[in-house]
């Protein structure tokens, strides 16, 4: 069975294992206090030449998240996403067990848009009885859908956010795959436009680990206290560091980035080749792809995927590519979807003649 499922089911690019095990003997000082966690800052720091930030390293996503939303929200404040948010669908309702309120938007193309923000801080502040303050705008970028916020887009959300007092917040787990979209900002313009952000190596070819960079000044104080209330300071801390070290020192963060990027491009393009449906179409390395139960069956035990959801008698299944994917497997995938169309029209073919014969038993007269 050839894997497909996620972007973060192996272990790490090979300049990581290397500083794990050239490092393995050493001592060091515990808490993010090390030699390596100061590199690994200076790294990231050298992205953003034109914003001065502080940094600092959490083991996975999902802690990121409460950890960013706990430092920068008061109990009256709450946050606003869309609907099909990774803090909504993906996080057993952690951000509410926090205290903070979630107020949903509907999506488009997986993005919350400028029009829809402004109209819901307006009936937020508005409102008597909701008493809630909208404090932080969370988005993700890339999206849950594999969509990439334009440079516009993105420009428009912080403007929203700073005249409505308001702090943007950017979810950082595939942030890779949207620098590497081809769109037209980096890291630095990022920098320029969220408060905070965080930059993901989980699934971007470390073995684990994300880099929190905030922005703004007035929310630099007190995060590591925060962090540390939260049990998100590793005491082994420098071993989060490698894996940004080994991501950043020779750029090989874009280059997975990249290489998981165009891998998805040749599997969506022939996709669309074979006419399969598309349930959103990316531009980054998750793909969505709609199957009839011929298609699904014939798929399920050959490739290692997702099922997303349910679409009437249709499954629409996720597939995703890594730094680790072969061309190989690629390959090999492309061809069991052609042969899963092929099962699938003769099958339809099947049906259309028994269809026919039976009408032609039933007009034949006894």
């Amino acid at each position: 069975m050839i894997f497909f499922r996620n972007d973060y089911g192996e272990g790490c690019i090979e300049p990581i294992m290397k500083l794990l095990q050239q490092a393995n003997d050493e001592s060091n000082p515990g808490y993010g206090e090390d030699k390596y966690s100061q590199r690994a800052r200076e790294l990231i720091q050298s992205k953003l030449p034109d914003v001065p930030s502080d940094i600092h390293f959490i083991v996975s996503g999902t802690l990121t998240n409460v950890v960013m939303m706990r430092h920068v929200l008061r109990p009256y404040q709450c946050v606003l996403c869309t609907d099909s948010s990774h803090i909504v669908q993906h996080e057993a309702g952690a951000i509410e067990q926090t205290g903070h309120k979630i107020i949903q938007i509907p999506n488009s193309s997986g993005k919350i848009s400028a029009v829809s923000l402004s109209k819901t801080i307006n009936k937020l502040n508005s409102d008597e009885h909701f008493l809630m303050e909208p404090k932080l705008v969370y988005l993700s970028n890339a999206t849950e859908f594999g969509t990439v916020y334009t440079r516009e887009e993105l420009e428009e959300i912080s403007r929203i956010c700073k005249e409505n007092h308001m702090y943007l917040m950017i979810d950082g787990a595939r942030i890779g795959q949207a620098l590497m979209s081809g769109i037209d900002y980096t890291l630095n313009d990022i920098a320029k436009w969220a408060d905070l952000f965080w930059i993901g190596g989980t699934k971007n070819g470390a073995l684990f680990g994300e880099a929190v960079v905030i922005t703004n000044n007035d929310l630099k104080p007190y995060f590591r206290h925060v962090q540390k209330q939260s049990g998100a300071i590793l005491a082994k801390g420098w071993l989060i560091a490698m894996q940004f070290i080994g991501l950043f020192e020779n750029d090989s963060f874009y280059q997975c980035a990249k290489y998981s990027n165009e891998l998805a491009s040749i599997i969506q393009n022939e996709i669309i080749r074979l006419g399969y449906p598309l349930f959103m179409k990316s531009t980054t390395n998750q793909i969505f792809l709609v199957l009839n139960q011929v298609q699904y069956e014939y798929l399920k035990d050959k490739v290692d995927f997702e099922i997303w959801t349910y679409w009437d008698e249709n499954v629409i299944i996720r597939l995703v590519t890594s730094w680790h994917t072969s061309k190989t497997a690629v390959s090999t995938l492309c061809q069991y979807l052609q042969l899963a169309m092929d099962a699938s029209k003769a099958a339809e073919a099947q049906a259309e003649k028994e269809e026919e014969e039976t009408e032609n038993t039933e007009e034949t007269p006894v």
